[in-house]
């Protein structure tokens, strides 16, 4: 008997601390993404108006690479992992490339989350995290084929990861998760003492 995993869902994990300066520009980028929480004042009535806990620039800066100097530079390490994460997902771009279309700060207060939900019109995206206190949330993300399940029985609780609806995938400081826009994914509610940050990003076909 052979069991064939069709229709995979593959979720792209590296890692930015095998560079040699890491520490620094990690902390770099945490001073940056503090400095926009408390100057970009657009970005906060953005939060306050939609029920956000804590701070993104998602609706209110769309030049943070060309703004600062570290967030281009972030871009530049990006682009070379979507590059490869393409590669391994067999992607036909006929002539054209993926190019980052949005990159933004999150912030994440303690007891705070981010709900369920996908990136439209983009092909990957992901997170690279900056700060991730204990106690931090996981990135949750879920069974693309849940809502089609239907009478299906639930799995056992043992079930391996590629069997599981929910799976929980912890980052540290440097770490590159990247996925396939269209998976749903959320953030649990932070139980750390102090916030989580991280900056997020979307590639489109160009």
């Amino acid at each position: 008997m052979t069991l064939r995993p069709l229709f995979v869902t593959p979720i792209y994990e590296a890692t930015l601390t095998t560079n040699r300066s890491f520490e620094n520009f990690n902390h770099e980028i945490l001073e940056a993404c503090q400095m926009l929480a408390a100057e970009d004042q657009a970005g906060r009535a953005w939060c306050r108006e939609h029920g956000y806990g804590g701070y993104t620039s998602y609706a209110s800066l769309d030049d943070l690479p060309q703004r600062m100097s570290v967030f281009g530079e972030l871009k530049t390490l990006l682009d070379r992992h979507a590059k490869t994460f393409a590669a391994d997902l067999s992607l036909d771009l006929r002539g054209g490339k993926l190019r980052l279309d949005s990159l933004w700060v999150n912030i994440l207060k303690p007891g705070a989350a981010h709900s369920g939900h996908i990136h439209p019109h983009s092909v990957i995206s992901g997170t690279v995290y900056v700060a991730t206190p204990p106690g931090a949330s996981a990135l949750k993300l879920e069974d693309p084929r849940l809502p089609l399940m239907m009478a299906a029985p639930p799995r056992v609780s043992d079930a391996p990861e590629t069997a599981q609806a929910f799976v929980y995938l912890q980052p540290a400081p440097g770490t590159v998760y990247m996925w396939e826009s269209w998976l749903r994914h959320e953030v649990p509610a932070n139980k750390a003492k102090t916030p989580r940050v991280s900056v997020s990003f979307n590639y489109g076909w160009r």
